[in-house]
């Protein structure tokens, strides 16, 4: 009886740990690309690199969104009928640098979630 314990104990545990791990390593994340100065006046290219394990109609990155200095910026949203291309994708987008720029974006999973922000500092010469 003793012995029964002990190894649903240990199973149990081992299951525990597996599925802890798995949903870590399926959040979304992402990072800023982007020239580190700029002259003013001229349009720069950001690019965002978004990364994620899985790009099936019930497991894939919902959405991805940009802000800069503070404000949203863009924003992308997948759904099963319409999934991002591929679960490792790039969005690009250009922008005028007239000020210095902040650019924060993040990814989500629609099952395990984000992994947090990533930024990028512009400065505006």
């Amino acid at each position: 009886m003793k012995l029964k314990t002990i190894i649903t104990g240990i199973l149990s545990f081992v299951i525990f740990l597996l599925f802890s791990f798995g949903s870590y390593a399926n959040k979304t994340s992402v990072t800023v690309i982007a020239p580190e100065k700029a002259k003013k006046g001229t349009e720069i290219t950001i690019k965002i690199e978004v990364k994620h394990v899985g790009n099936t109609k019930g497991h894939y990155t919902d959405w991805v969104w940009v802000k800069i200095n503070g404000e949203e910026y863009k924003k992308w949203e997948y759904t099963p009928k319409s999934l991002p291309e591929s679960q490792n994708f790039t969005l690009e987008f250009k922008i005028k640098a007239e000020k210095n720029l902040e650019i924060i974006a993040e990814g989500n999973c629609n099952k395990h979630g984000s992994k947090g922000e990533n930024k990028a500092i512009v400065v505006v010469e």
